[in-house]
């Protein structure tokens, strides 16, 4: 019955009635079918991201649901929260993998999207990764590396495979003027550390890395002027 009362709010186009629930920070728990490695996950979101917009639904409410998937992964509720409340978005069940838009429309993310599976494996076996714990440096050819800001801001930036997110940290800190400590970097869902080299991410220059600004002070406040009482004139 609940099924069918969703299919006609979206057919007149009008936003659901009832509940919406705060989202939830739990993130989900799921087993893949099969082993998976990180590439194969990031792959499988890749995927679904750029394949989202042509669903039903509207752009602006699947951008709006990816930026709020890759905070709620890394710990972020309250900019989780705060995405899914600015894009006007219900959660009849409190979490992204049914939603709707004010519209009615409705919109389903994936569990692999959400959270990574517990039978995920490393990339590389412990033989392959102690005898060559270091990669090879890439080359410095250089090329423009898009990131989105949590803002919605999109940024270039003149990098190279063997660039570390550090370097680019500050590189984007000279450009917008954001402190590197406020910056976190993701890319499908992944933190990338300041020691990762872009080559390590298997990015490639048509890619979008995702930025999240803390909109923290960079100081302390200032304390309040303290004023003292000026001396009485002689009358």
């Amino acid at each position: 019955m609940q099924i069918q009362s969703n299919c006609v709010h979206r057919e007149l186009g009008r936003a659901l009635p009832g509940r919406n629930e705060p989202l939830k920070k739990d993130r989900p728990k799921w087993k893949s079918e099969y082993p998976m490695t990180e590439g194969q996950l990031r792959s499988k979101r890749d995927e679904f991201w750029d394949t989202a917009p042509a669903f039903e639904g509207r752009k602006e409410i699947w951008d709006a649901l990816k930026a709020a998937a890759v905070a709620l992964e890394c710990n972020d509720h309250e900019l989780a929260q705060a995405i899914v409340d600015g894009a006007s978005i219900t959660l009849p069940h409190g979490t992204l993998t049914e939603c709707y838009d004010e519209l009615g429309n409705r919109y389903q993310l994936p569990v692999y999207c959400l959270a990574p599976p517990v039978n995920l494996i490393s990339e590389c076996s412990d033989e392959d990764c102690s005898d060559s714990p270091e990669p090879p440096i890439a080359s410095k050819k250089e090329f423009q590396l898009k990131v989105r800001l949590s803002t919605g801001k999109d940024v270039r930036l003149n990098a190279s495979m063997a660039d570390t997110i550090g370097q680019l940290k500050k590189q984007l800190q000279a450009q917008e003027d954001i402190d590197v400590l406020q910056q976190r970097w993701f890319f499908s869902g992944k933190l990338l550390t300041d020691k990762t080299r872009l080559q390590d991410t298997k990015i490639q220059k048509d890619f979008v890395i995702q930025v999240i600004v803390n909109s923290q002070a960079s100081g302390a406040p200032k304390p309040s002027p303290i004023t003292t009482p000026s001396s009485p004139k002689s009358q």
